[in-house]
């Protein structure tokens, strides 16, 4: 219970790097299409789009669940098998047991914990945000998108188009036969139909 005790007064920090974890992965994305998305982001893009990165994928959800969950149960793990190489090896620890006290062991190894949780859940969003980007530019200039959604603009005209990300405030997409990324307001638009 110690444990959860610690970890809950570290919460804000933690959502904190989450939401930077957020910009990231968004700008890494983004990067690749040569947008600046901090541009076209309102604060309410930027404070949900660790949650939004989370649910988007089920994959993904999984992935950080069971990084969440090792975590929670690694100070244990190490504390009883801090003996062994393979574990002091991969997670760099060391000799604790003939200097400190058993309490200073554990505080030791809830710093372990979170560190594994931080570099693994960098290397997740960071790894999400960079594929995703590379994946989607380079079937724009090949011309292998899947133009499912239409456009309908309050003005009465309509797009085919490959939807590639929204946020509060722009949808980002590629129009059917073109090779540039479009910007549009949500305010322009009057509905999206998805064409099956």
């Amino acid at each position: 219970m110690k444990h959860f005790e610690k970890i809950q007064t570290l919460l804000p920090l933690g959502y904190l790097y989450l939401v930077i974890l957020g910009i990231i992965k968004e700008t890494a994305f983004f990067y690749q299409l040569d947008i600046n998305i901090l541009k076209y982001s309102s604060i309410m893009d930027v404070l949900i789009s660790p949650i939004a990165t989370l649910t988007s994928n089920p994959i993904v959800f999984i992935i950080i669940t069971i990084i969440l969950i090792s975590s929670f149960y690694l100070p244990d793990f190490l504390f009883k098998n801090d003996h062994k190489n393979w574990v002091r090896k991969i997670f760099e620890l060391k000799k604790t047991k003939t200097d400190l006290g058993n309490d200073e062991i554990k505080n030791y190894y809830l710093f372990i914990s979170i560190k594994f949780l931080a570099v693994f859940l960098l290397s997740v969003y960071l790894g999400y945000g960079v594929g995703e980007g590379y994946t989607i530019s380079n079937r724009i200039k090949d011309n292998k998108l899947k133009y499912e959604h239409k456009l309908n603009y309050a003005t009465g005209e309509s797009e085919i188009v490959s939807l590639l990300e929204t946020n509060s405030l722009y949808y980002f997409y590629v129009e059917k036969g073109k090779q540039s990324v479009k910007i549009a307001p949500i305010g322009g638009i009057k509905n999206i139909e998805i064409i099956y």
